[in-house]
């Protein structure tokens, strides 16, 4: 009786890995069905490169230097005074 139940549960897991198979074959051929050939004549359009990374964040030292320099400007036209100044540049230099 047991070697009948242990047939009976292969041909199951057979049949359900086997649809299983034809589907996820059908959901891959339905992604597959909109590329066509290019001019010439790759199929499906799978030699295309892969797209440029994006670009690079700049690097916080750029920051840095861009903050003193507009700093520098506000402390040389008048608007910081001495003791802003500093107090603004120990606060981008983390000092």
């Amino acid at each position: 009786m047991g070697m009948v139940r242990r047939r009976t549960r292969r041909r199951t897991m057979l049949v359900a890995g086997g649809v299983a198979y034809a589907a996820g074959r059908r959901a891959g051929q339905g992604d597959e069905q909109g590329y066509e050939e290019d001019e010439q004549g790759d199929e499906q359009g799978y030699d295309a490169p892969p797209p440029a990374p994006p670009a690079p964040a700049a690097a916080p030292a750029d920051d840095a230097t861009s903050e003193l320099e507009r700093l520098a400007s506000l402390h040389d036209s008048g608007v910081l005074s001495d003791d802003e100044f500093a107090a603004a540049k120990a606060k981008v230099l983390g000092i």
